[in-house]
This record gives C-alpha cells, structure tokens and sequence, in this order.
C-alpha cells in the first residue's frame, strides 16, 4: 500500500480524494507495473468514466461538456505536469479549439509516452500560434536532445536566451538537458 501512496503523492500538483460523482466514479490507477486488463482507462493517472473529466478543484469526476476551452487545458495541463499523461491526453483531446499551451501540453504528454515525433508535431503547431511561449521552446529543445538532433535543441537554446535570458527557468532546464542532466521540477 505504501507503493500507491507514494504514487498518488507524486509531485504533489495534484491532490486525490475519494469522492464519487453520480456515474463517475474515478479510477486511480499505479504506472508502471503490467498485469491487468481494463482498456480505455488511463495506465498511471486519473482516468473517469467516458465523457467525463477530472476536476482538480472539485476532487471529482464532472461532465466534460461542462467545462471549457479554459479548464480543460488548465486541467490537461496539470495532469501533465504531474506525470498523469494518458489522462492528460484524454483532457486535452476534449479541447474543441486549442490554443498554443493546449498544443504544448498536448506534445509534452505525447513526449514523456515515448511518442517524441509526435509532440515535436505539437509543439511546432503552438509555435505557429505562439513563437515567444517559453515552455513550448524548452520542451522541443528537449524533445529534440530524445531524438538525437542535439543541433536543433542548441538553436532552442538561443531562441530562448533571445527571449528570456540566461537565468529563466526554461533556459536552464533546456541547458542541463543538452548536457546530459535534466533536473526537471515538474
């Protein structure tokens, strides 16, 4: 039980409680690990039932036709950062008009799955809508070092000292993943 916890605590964006929503009741899953069946539902996240999304705030699993552009993208975004990113996916996909940090958080997901020419996709699509946002060039510099095109990560680099700075939290995480040591907060 201790494992799950740990698990569940993990960075500690996201706070779980157990609470059941008339018909959608959320399922916690552990990553990692095999064994078991259950399609559909989100291997090491927070996943609801289908046509419902999890609300942070609420600690429970609400109508996905309710929430927003907004909120979706809000709650994507934080499923993301906190390693949840099948569910991450599933919230994101319900965006009906995404914006470069639905883009970016969109490849950020498919980026950590493995899916690494997938999210560069991504995040090329945000930076047609946004060239300056910060995150988005980080996280391509990085998903370029996962591809071995060091080159374009270091031309990230730049892009990013041109915008913020060499002391801006994005410059410096793209710096360490060019060197090898990615000291990732999120």
């Amino acid at each position: 039980m201790t494992d799950h916890w740990s698990f569940l605590t993990k960075s500690g964006a996201i706070a779980l409680a157990v609470v059941f929503a008339v018909g959608a009741a959320p399922a916690y899953a552990a990553g990692g690990g095999g064994g078991g069946g259950g399609g559909g539902g989100s291997s090491g996240g927070i996943s609801c039932n289908k046509g419902y999304t999890y609300d942070s705030q609420t600690k429970t699993c609400i109508p996905s036709s309710s929430m927003n552009d907004t909120d979706l993208t809000k709650e994507g975004r934080a499923l993301a950062l906190a390693g949840f990113y099948d569910s991450a996916l599933d919230t994101l996909s319900l965006v009906r008009a995404p914006d470069s940090t639905t883009l970016t958080y969109l490849g950020y997901a498919n980026r950590k799955l493995g899916r690494v020419d997938t999210g560069i996709a991504y995040y090329h699509q945000a930076l047609a809508i946004d060239p300056s946002n910060l995150n988005t060039r980080e996280y391509l510099g990085e998903g370029y070092v996962a591809s071995g095109h060091t080159d374009l990560a270091v031309a990230e680099l730049g892009k990013l000292e041109a915008l913020c700075g060499t002391e801006c939290d994005q410059y410096e995480q793209l710096e360490l993943a060019i060197a090898g040591t990615p000291d990732h907060w999120q």
